[in-house]
């Protein structure tokens, strides 16, 4: 299973570190990722798989929000599935 996680939020020092550990704690891995600065704001986005994940979506995402709130960013985490049905016709 896939998932794409996305931040944004104004940039600091250790969010790739913050997110990229949580994911690797859990034992997701990143598949691809893209970061860039717009102006001020931090902008991810990581395709990673949850394949070995140790972790459900759920439970990851509960964790992001502990993340998110410490960093004063927004974190999702979306199962692959939401990108697809969107293309399927």
């Amino acid at each position: 299973m896939k998932a794409i996680v996305t931040v944004v939020g104004h940039d600091k020092t250790g969010i790739i570190k913050a997110v990229s550990g949580t994911l690797a704690d859990g034992g997701a891995n990143i598949m691809d990722i893209s970061q860039t600065l717009m102006q001020d704001y931090f902008v991810m986005i990581a395709l990673v798989d949850l394949t070995n994940c140790r972790l459900k979506i759920d439970e990851l995402r509960q964790k992001f929000d502990g993340v998110a709130k410490e960093l004063g960013v927004d974190i999702r985490i979306q199962h692959e599935d939401v990108f697809n049905c969107m293309h399927r016709i």
